[in-house]
């Protein structure tokens, strides 16, 4: 469309052509480097955020080929005066250094706990001796077998209950499915099975909108323009209640109400619980869920230290936001990957039918069987590799200190390791580190290779690594392993997929597909 220049300023660039000439010459040198140079300009006053919002496209990419280029740790400048400025590093070395050999040095900051202050007190946000009683009330609970077994048994029934007939219902009708909302809706219901011991039905017959489940997609959206603006924008907004701030409030409102109401009961439930106990002489019945567990054995422990309300109310958040998205992320993209690598998908299938139990009638794998299979754990890993749930991980240095880089940091400043790039780069993976291959995963033995943490950070690293890595992977595997011997799955319009850029590592715009059930005698039963 045309521009329709006012009169006056036409007569004017008549008159000073040179004028003109100008601003085409500042338009070109602004925007021509922008868009070919991997090197941002660092302009007065904007700093190096005009590239940023050029690329912001495709972020984590361009971010992971400027890591590479420049030896993968970068100043980055933000505008003047609004403390945007950031170490940005993929460097093995400087992840270990700090996230373990110098861990006391590097925290989480008051400026991310402020950005991420609805999670409250809990262990995402904790430092010093805050984190570390939390931490180790988490591994005691988490590295209980009957609560692994727990977990298990979960996911394998909404599995097979719950996500198995929505597939089979659709592929019936041929109809397309939305298949990254299938996996946070079986996700949301299994992680909150876990978390508070409430099943949502996420994937009942019509797919219903749950409130609790909208509001944390909605807190998710705030936090991420928090994260990607200068504090003083946001504060500002939250001052006024408006945009996503005025989301981000209600949003809280709803999360907070279901918690508190989930916690009251479950008091309650506890208090009567125990008194018939009493009664009949008999010990309390054990459920195994998080917060009933919490409250049966942990509210106890924590007093004079922690607010008990508080306390329940931070880690169960935590925790529920913790085990969703990863789980679902994770999925998504490994059947992304599968598409555009029938290879590896024909290698899953011949592991799953040799290691599966014949006298089984379940479509859904046990534990032990899973455990066998080390080329579908190669396939998971590798997903974790190339498209991290949790791209980025953010430290706050406390004292001066000396990378193994060469970078100096000083008391405040912030460092971000990319761990997108991470998993691109040729001296950990090899020429092939764009490539989807499972195989490297796997040692000259026959058995999955180990990788340090500090190199392949899909679990962080260093003390703070994620205490329900093996749960996790148990429960993707439990998935996959599911719908590949079930569904053949096609993904439609390729080109739609594309990483978003937020705080957690979802598709932009979903990934729909088409289900193709495989002839198997399947006993899965439509909804």
């Amino acid at each position: 469309m045309a521009v329709a220049w006012p009169l006056p300023m036409l007569g004017f660039l008549q008159a000073y052509p040179e004028i003109l000439l100008s601003i085409a010459c500042f338009l070109f040198l602004l925007l021509f480097p922008l868009r070919h140079s991997r090197m941002p300009i660092n302009w007065p006053v904007f700093g190096m955020l005009p590239a940023v919002v050029v690329h912001f496209h495709h972020l984590h990419d361009y971010l992971a080929d400027l890591l590479l280029h420049v030896g993968c740790t970068w100043l980055f400048r933000g505008p003047w005066f609004l403390g945007m400025n950031m170490v940005l590093s993929c460097d093995p070395a400087n992840v270990n250094h700090i996230l373990s050999d110098n861990f006391a040095n590097y925290r989480k900051g008051d400026e991310f706990n402020e950005v991420f202050d609805i999670l409250g007190d809990g262990l995402f946000n904790a430092d010093a001796e805050s984190w570390r009683i939390q931490r180790k009330l988490a591994h005691n609970y988490i590295g209980d077998r009957s609560f692994r077994s727990f977990v298990a048994t979960a996911t394998r029934e909404k599995t097979e209950k719950g996500l198995l007939p929505v597939l089979l219902l659709k592929s019936e009708r041929e109809e397309v499915a939305e298949l990254q909302d299938l996996f946070m809706r079986l996700s949301f219901d299994v992680t909150s099975l876990m978390v508070f011991g409430v099943d949502h039905g996420c994937l009942s017959a019509n797919l219903p909108a749950i409130p609790f489940a909208v509001a944390i997609d909605d807190a998710w959206e705030a936090l991420l323009f928090r994260h990607a603006v200068p504090k003083s924008w946001w504060k500002i907004l939250k001052r006024l209640n408006v945009g996503t701030e005025k989301k981000l409030a209600k949003a809280w409102e709803v999360i907070d109400h279901f918690i508190c109401q989930v916690i009251s009961e479950r008091r309650e439930e506890r208090r009567v619980a125990s008194i018939n106990a009493v009664q009949k002489e008999t010990s309390t019945p054990r459920t195994n869920d998080l917060l009933t567990s919490y409250i049966d054995n942990v509210v106890e422990e924590i007093q004079g230290k922690f607010e008990p309300h508080k306390f329940l109310r931070d880690n169960v958040l935590t925790f529920m936001i913790a085990g969703r998205d990863g789980f679902a992320i994770c999925l998504s993209w490994f059947f992304w990957l599968l598409s555009k690598n029938p290879t590896a998908e024909a290698k899953i299938l011949e592991e799953l039918s040799l290691h599966r139990s014949r006298e089984k009638e379940s479509m859904v794998f046990d534990a032990e069987e899973l455990g066998r299979m080390v080329y579908l754990h190669g396939a998971v890993c590798e997903t974790l590799r190339l498209f991290p749930p949790v791209p980025y991980e953010e430290k706050t240095a406390v004292n001066p200190d000396v990378l193994p880089s060469g970078m100096k940091v000083e008391p405040g400043d912030k460092i971000l390791f990319s761990v997108y790039a991470m998993g691109r780069m040729e001296e950990i993976w090899g020429k092939d580190c764009m490539e989807f291959n499972p195989g490297r995963w796997i040692a000259e033995d026959g058995r999955p290779k180990h990788v340090p943490a500090y190199k392949f950070m899909a679990f962080n690293s260093g003390p703070r690594i994620c205490p329900g890595r093996d749960i996790a992977l148990t429960q993707i595997k439990t998935v996959a392993a599911a719908v590949v011997w079930n569904f053949r799955v096609e993904v439609l319009d390729r080109q739609m997929v594309a990483p978003k850029n937020a705080v957690l590592l979802r598709m932009q715009h979903g990934m729909m597909v088409k289900l193709r059930r495989r002839d198997r005698g399947c006993c899965v039963q439509s909804i």
